[in-house]
């Protein structure tokens, strides 16, 4: 066969095969619907990466609303392929920052304590997630002295392309009580340069393990599935 000849076939199987790839794409196009959204299913949206989870809980009570929020998103992020490493800030030895800046906001602390285990985790997470009670209109104390060390990685930690997400539970009703808390999360995660992608806050919630007569647990968990 003389080039030519060869040439013009090869052109002409290519074509072919451009019009058969754009046949078989076409079918699983993506069309929007009448209100213009993509007409995907819910349930395949999103990113596939498999990410590194960092869980930081703050109620010191046992069987915990909270601590029972955070089991029900761990179960839902573990099943959708995330690898998770849950830190219980009420039973570890950490102490509050005293503002001495031996750390530099980018170095070893003063302290040598339980933020050393959390540090590395932390550090290499691809999300965070808070979950505390509101105690006195705030985080509890246990979580909010975790969080005030973060000043000791803020170099490596701010600006880091991570995500974030949110769960409280309070005794109120009110939506106005949670704003304090709500307010202070979205703030830190500004600052911080993360992307919140959800909140569960759960109103009128007390007794220990009251949560579980309520939609909140379920409602984790499909956090936990979805990110």
């Amino acid at each position: 066969m003389d080039r030519r000849k060869f040439l013009q076939q090869l052109a002409s199987a290519a074509a072919a095969g451009i019009v058969l790839t754009s046949c078989a794409n076409s079918s699983n196009a993506q069309t929007p619907d009448s209100a213009g959204n993509d007409s995907k299913p819910e349930s395949a949206k999103g990113s596939t990466k498999k990410m590194k989870i960092f869980v930081l809980t703050g109620s010191p009570r046992k069987n915990s609303n909270t601590n029972y929020m955070a089991e029900r998103f761990i179960a839902g992020a573990t099943e959708a392929g995330h690898e998770v490493f849950k830190f219980d800030c009420a039973r570890s030895d950490v102490s509050g920052c005293i503002g001495c800046n031996h750390c530099n906001m980018n170095g070893p602390c003063i302290y040598d304590d339980d933020f050393s285990k959390l540090r590395p985790k932390l550090i290499e997470a691809d999300l965070v997630a808070f979950v505390s009670p509101m105690y006195y209109f705030g985080f509890s104390s246990q979580i909010k002295r975790v969080i005030d060390r973060f000043y000791a990685i803020n170099g490596q930690i701010k600006g880091a392309s991570k995500k974030a997400v949110f769960m409280m539970a309070y005794a109120d009703t009110s939506k106005s009580e949670a704003e304090a808390m709500t307010v202070h999360y979205k703030a830190l995660v500004k600052y911080l340069g993360w992307k919140d992608v959800g909140m569960v806050i759960a109103p009128g919630v007390w007794t220990a393990g009251s949560i579980k007569n309520t939609k909140y647990g379920e409602d984790a968990y499909k956090l936990g599935k979805s990110i």
